[in-house]
Parts: C-alpha cells; structure tokens; sequence
C-alpha cells in the first residue's frame, strides 16, 4: 500500500513540473522581455521544487504511517493467514 501511495505522489509531483515547465514556456513565447523570461524560469524553479518538496513530504509521511500501523510488532496485518483452521 505504501509504494502506491508513493508512486501516486510521484505520479503527481510529475503533473505539477509538467505544468510548471509548460506555463514557462507559455510565458516566455509571448514576451520579447529578457528579464520577464527569466522571471518565468525562475518560477519555474520554484513550483518545480515546491512539487518535489511536497512528493518527499508525502513519502515521508507514508513511511511514517506504515511504521506506525503494528508492523514489526508480530501483527498480522497483511489480512491473510488470520491462525484459523480451513
């Protein structure tokens, strides 16, 4: 369950340095400001990195959900094998 959710926090970070980099590009076709442009690279950047931060935070706090879900306690929590007799 955690590697699905980490996949679909990637799987969102990638969404947002995509749109990041195609506003970007959006911005810097339809000035002729060389200053502007670097503006738009440099938002660019940040929404790129915010994205990042905000995929490792979302790891993060999955791995600390797993942590904290009883395994390495000896529980069963797979759902399977529950020590009845079949």
């Amino acid at each position: 369950m955690q590697s699905a959710k980490d996949m679909a926090a990637s799987a969102k970070a990638g969404m947002e340095k995509t749109k990041a980099t195609l506003q970007e590009k959006g911005e810097r076709m339809t000035t002729r400001d060389p200053l502007q442009k670097e503006m738009a690279t440099e938002k660019k950047e940040e929404r790129i990195d915010e994205a990042e931060l905000r995929k490792r935070d979302a790891q993060a706090q999955h791995e600390a959900q797993y942590r904290n879900t009883g395994t390495g306690t000896g529980a069963n929590t797979t759902g399977f094998g529950t020590g009845g007799t079949y």
